[in-house]
């Protein structure tokens, strides 16, 4: 069955009859220039938008049927900007993350672990830089134990430690037949993933394996880049 399936969902203004059909167990990137609609097509997904027409569906099922407590179980969503207002421990951030499942602490301290955070467990959130607020709300995401995660350009505020951190994270997660769909810029990841979904000016102008879709003739009509296939290597000249 399908992970997350979306049958021409219609964000009015902003996303136009996208119809995607994403497994299980898969890692999947979208990409497309600025303004493409990658930020509307993920909170489109995890259910966040009022849709103007067309169906969302987790596991075959309607977002519009899944009762609030049961999504927080079943799906994550990490914002692209971590934004608080109040200065909460960072702890206390993350275990929000366990809330649907009684606020329970399992799973975490290992997050805290994970994402290189268990020094800054007492620290304000709100004192935090960029990049270890990304970490944080990562962190929430991953001790929900919800095996549809959706992050908005996760990659952006992150150092290349915690970055490929994050990547070494997504792999487990699909292994164990999770399905992780994130936004990203840059077209190096993308050839990494299992999956990639291109976006442009809020239409859907591709989805398959990176080799199939991020062709020369491709990137140079979306991203006005020029570009070659070697074995094993792409070349952006």
């Amino acid at each position: 069955m399908s992970a997350l399936t979306l049958n021409a969902v219609t964000v009015t203004g902003r996303l136009h009859d996208v119809t995607l059909d994403l497994p299980a167990g898969a890692l999947v990137g979208i990409v497309g220039p600025n303004g493409a609609g990658k930020s509307t097509l993920l909170q489109a997904a995890a259910g966040l938008l009022p849709l103007a027409g067309g169906e969302v569906r987790w596991g075959g099922r309607p977002v519009a049927g899944i009762a609030i407590m049961e999504r927080a179980l079943r799906a994550a969503w990490v914002p692209q900007e971590a934004r608080f207002e109040f200065g909460f421990p960072v702890r206390s951030v993350v275990q929000q993350g366990r809330y649907a499942h009684g606020d329970d602490e399992t799973g975490v301290d290992e997050a805290l672990l994970r994402f290189d955070l268990a020094a800054l467990a007492s620290r304000p959130v709100n004192q935090l830089s960029g990049g270890e607020r990304q970490r944080v709300m990562l962190a929430r995401a991953q001790v929900t134990g919800a095996r549809l995660q959706l992050w908005d350009e996760p990659l952006a505020p992150l150092d290349p430690r915690h970055g490929l951190e994050l990547l070494g994270l997504a792999h487990e997660l699909k292994n164990a037949g999770g399905t992780v769909v994130l936004s990203l810029h840059d077209l190096r990841v993308a050839h990494c993933l299992d999956r990639v979904v291109v976006l442009d000016g809020g239409r859907l102008r591709a989805s398959g394996t990176p080799g199939d879709v991020l062709t020369p003739g491709l990137l140079r009509e979306v991203f006005g880049v020029t570009a070659r296939h070697e074995p094993g290597l792409t070349l952006f000249l």
